[in-house]
């Protein structure tokens, strides 16, 4: 691990970066084009190591996998065609490990193992399990929760699934067995995640429905291969947009950002504080509206401002989860109380979260407690955190945390574990630093 220092910002941060490529379309992508029948290449692919793992994971199960000119080419097995009895390492990617299994389930009479490393064995597969269990797949897990874990293909059955948590990639991982399944199956979530899955498999020519709360798709016995542009990562850049908000004097531009309805809870939240953001985010689809294809981009300008205290409420966390660390940080430089509800799926990311913010948060003198779904701050108009180190215990985005806050402080931040932001945002250090 390596460590790293961030000084309390001299000034406003100034200037513009463009975002680095969105972690959750990139694992998409690479997953669909090599469920595709033909070539498929992918646009502002993002090179860092979840993602690299999950291109690793293609080339396993038998996908070509090649960079032509900076872009990723993919040449697709198809629905049926993955090497049978493939090992599977995901590396510390989440996101591969929930999907991938849907793709697997559907390979009749073939068998997959897949592991990780530390973290991913820490993180359990039984919400993925369960539902294609229903389905007729065989899930073989450590302890019956954990990785490494065996996935035995069996012919699926379409299930209606109602999920007990909003989990995009819970819902992605029934969808995507759906695809090989007999009959039409159902996901019907408690409230919105993110849409990405229902976009791509949309434009590669599955049958997708939304009716409310309820996705529908449809058996198909190809998905066509279709050129993807991933657009910039709203999650990453998110924490330009905190720093920007946090330092005084600020005027900051992220280009190149995607604002999908679905990834933009943080930007309502922050809004809502009293921050200032500027661009054109797509809009809450009404009541019926056709399932959408593509990805809205928008350039973000955000400037400081004084912050409010607000509630997040459970309905509120799937279209911000990865964001609500930055909730927690900003609630410390607002008046009032900050509260966010609901959020108990932060436990389950690659550290615990919830006891990261709150005890990472609280040694650099914040005003916080955790509970069991989430975390309350109390802060007050003028204060700043004094700063001190924070160890980012091996995950991405606890990391960007504490060099956020550096910059905030009264002394600054010493990162523990720096290099895990590597995970998603290779150029981040870069990139903040370029702001001045």
């Amino acid at each position: 691990m390596s460590d790293a220092f961030f000084a309390p910002a001299a000034g406003g941060l100034r200037g513009s970066v463009t975002a680095p490529a969105d972690k959750s379309i990139s694992h998409r992508a690479a997953l669909f084009g090599a469920m595709s029948s033909g070539t498929v290449r992918i646009a502002h692919y993002l090179h860092a190591q979840d993602t690299t793992s999950t291109l690793d994971a293609m080339r396993a199960l038998g996908a070509r996998v090649t960079v032509d000119r900076g872009e990723v080419v993919i040449e697709g097995v198809g629905l049926r065609g993955a090497r049978a009895g493939a090992s599977i390492d995901v590396g510390n990617a989440g996101t591969l490990m929930r999907l991938l299994p849907g793709w697997l389930a559907a390979h009749e009479g073939c068998a997959f193992e897949l592991d990780g490393d530390a973290s991913i064995r820490r993180r359990p597969v039984d919400r993925i399990a369960e539902p294609l269990g229903r389905m007729g797949a065989v899930i073989e897990a450590t302890s019956g929760r954990f990785p490494p874990f065996v996935v035995r293909g069996r012919a699926l059955q379409a299930i209606t699934y109602v999920l007990p948590v909003a989990s995009a990639q819970v819902k992605s991982c029934v969808l995507i067995a759906g695809l090989g399944a007999d009959g039409e199956t159902t996901v019907t979530e408690p409230a919105p995640s993110r849409d990405h899955t229902e976009r791509m498999l949309t434009g590669a020519g599955a049958g997708i429905d939304r009716d409310g709360l309820d996705v529908r798709l449809r058996p198909v016995d190809a998905l066509s291969a279709h050129d993807v542009v991933v657009p910039g990562d709203l999650s990453s850049a998110a924490f330009l947009i905190a720093a920007a908000v946090l330092v005084g004097g600020s005027r900051v531009v992220v280009r190149d950002v995607g604002v999908n309805w679905t990834r933009t809870g943080f930007l309502r939240i922050l809004e809502r504080m009293g921050g200032v953001v500027e661009g054109e985010l797509e809009s809450i689809p009404t009541a019926g509206a056709a399932v959408a294809t593509g990805e809205p981009i928008s350039d973000l300008a955000v400037a400081a401002g004084p912050l409010r205290g607000t509630a997040v409420e459970a309905d509120e966390v799937p279209l911000a989860i990865d964001e609500l660390p930055l909730v927690a940080l900003l609630g410390c430089f607002a008046d009032g109380e900050t509260v966010v509800r609901g959020a108990q799926e932060l436990r389950l990311k690659e550290s615990d979260r919830i006891a990261g913010v709150v005890d990472g948060l609280r040694g650099l003198g914040a005003e916080i407690e955790a509970t069991d779904d989430g975390f309350v701050v109390r802060g007050a108009a003028g204060r700043r955190l004094r700063g001190g180190a924070l160890d980012a215990r091996g995950d991405h985005r606890m990391a960007m945390l504490g060099a956020v806050a550096g910059l905030a402080s009264g002394e600054g931040v010493r990162v523990v574990g720096m290099d895990a932001a590597t995970v998603s945002y290779p150029g981040f250090e870069r990139d903040l630093a370029s702001l001045g």
